[in-house]
This record gives structure tokens, sequence and C-alpha cells, in this order.
């Protein structure tokens, strides 16, 4: 699956896919919006904080 035209809705910079993880990553809000059945879920209430995601 592509997602290289989404943007964070936060910061409204590129989002960078984790295909392992299944996530879209915003390096400058530092959140991870989930994929969820294929579908990127972008919404900041949804989003997890990067730092809190990987521990």
């Amino acid at each position: 699956m592509k997602f290289e035209n989404l943007v964070c809705p936060v910061t409204k910079t590129p989002l960078k896919y984790d295909e392992k993880r299944q996530v879209l990553i915003s390096e400058e809000a530092k959140l991870e919006y989930p994929i969820r059945d294929g579908i990127p879920v972008l919404l900041q209430n949804e989003a997890t904080p990067i730092k809190e995601a990987q521990e």
C-alpha cells in the first residue's frame, strides 16, 4: 500500500509509512497514526506518542 501523499493532520508535514508495524509516523509531531484494515486513522485522538509507542 502506498501512503506517500498523506500528511499529518497536526503539522501538515508528510507521514512516514512503517510497513512492519502498520503505522504512519509524524516525526515532527512525534506521533504515530494506526492503520486498521488497510485504512489510515488520521485522528489526533487515535494517535500514539512515538516515545510511548516504542516502550
